[in-house]
């Protein structure tokens, strides 16, 4: 009970309502929020929410459909985090006990319940699925760092990578172009040995910045190592993916950014190329990072295609 209790909701599936109301006022009492349904349905759609209750304390028996068939429906989806369930049960055979824990739910409580242990089960529960929530969540964050850049926030060489062949993948399934271009900030080196690493840092970050503020949602940027970097555009047409990069180039070359050192303008060559065949991404990387050597050749500052 306390503070850290006021968010924490309990959903609470009960048709006699004498029962729902003792139970949303012992739940009032211990500092939770209870969210009361009278049938096993509105239970299900409540539990089904990308965001459902951390606990639930379901009737066996309901109209429309039993706590157990709450359970199979929701145990069958499988959310990220499952809700801890509690069956609340007038059964007293062994047999429907093992049915109801084997079906998914992870206690129960007979009634008419006592409060002490309704309590006391309701605390287990809950360090339960608070254990689950926090384990996901650090699944979640271990997963993000391992294809992020931690110096920029975009994808790094395995996220772009493993993007990328998902991308070849869905382009050579449904026949839609994608576009793959390698970009290179010119003279970075120049930038670290006359000012300094924290300034090519905001440098690499502000160009990030300007790329992502252009790119559709489905779009994807990448970075490569060092000031190479990756972008993906799907679904596009040759002109448009052409132009797109031309826009991105002139965005770079007109931008102002803030760093360490002071306001910095840079320069991006670029290598694009649009897949049309079947290929794979070793071949890509090789297409493009050959388009990018002849923009470089031309005098930096260019969209070159390969090919061209």
């Amino acid at each position: 009970m306390g503070e850290e209790n006021n968010k924490i909701k309990i959903l609470v599936a009960e048709d006699d309502l004498v029962s729902r109301l003792m139970l949303t006022s012992a739940i009032k009492k211990w500092g939770y929020e209870p969210i009361a349904v009278d049938n096993g349905k509105s239970a299900l759609e409540i539990l089904s929410n990308e965001s459902p209750p951390l606990l639930a304390i379901l009737d066996w028996v309901m109209p429309e459909m039993d706590g157990i068939d709450v359970v199979k429906a929701l145990r069958k989806n499988k959310g990220e985090i499952p809700t801890y369930i509690i069956m609340l049960t007038t059964k007293t055979e062994k047999e429907n006990l093992i049915e109801g824990l084997e079906t998914g739910a992870d206690d129960y409580i007979r009634k008419p319940f006592d409060a002490d242990e309704l309590w006391a089960r309701i605390r287990v529960g809950l360090r339960t699925a608070t254990l689950q929530r926090d384990l996901l969540d650090t699944q979640r964050a271990l997963e993000y760092e391992a294809i992020h850049d931690p110096l920029t926030g975009c994808l790094n060489r395995r996220g772009i990578l493993e993007r990328l062949r998902e991308e070849l993948e869905r382009s050579q399934r449904t026949g839609e172009q994608l576009c793959v271009a390698m970009c290179d900030l010119d003279h970075f080196k120049k930038i670290n040995d006359n000012y300094g690493h924290q300034t090519g840092d905001d440098v690499l970050k502000g160009f990030v910045q300007i790329i992502c503020s252009q790119l559709r949602p489905y779009d994807k940027l990448g970075r490569l190592g060092g000031e190479e970097f990756l972008i993906l555009i799907p679904n596009i047409t040759e002109s448009y993916a052409r132009s797109a990069l031309e826009r991105l180039n002139r965005m770079v070359q007109n931008t102002e950014l803030e760093t360490c050192a002071g306001k910095m303008n840079i320069t991006v060559s670029i290598g694009g190329i649009i897949i049309k065949e079947k290929t794979n991404v070793d071949d890509i990387i090789k297409r493009v990072d050959s388009a990018l050597y002849t923009a470089k050749e031309k005098g930096r500052n260019k969209v070159i295609f390969y090919g061209e």
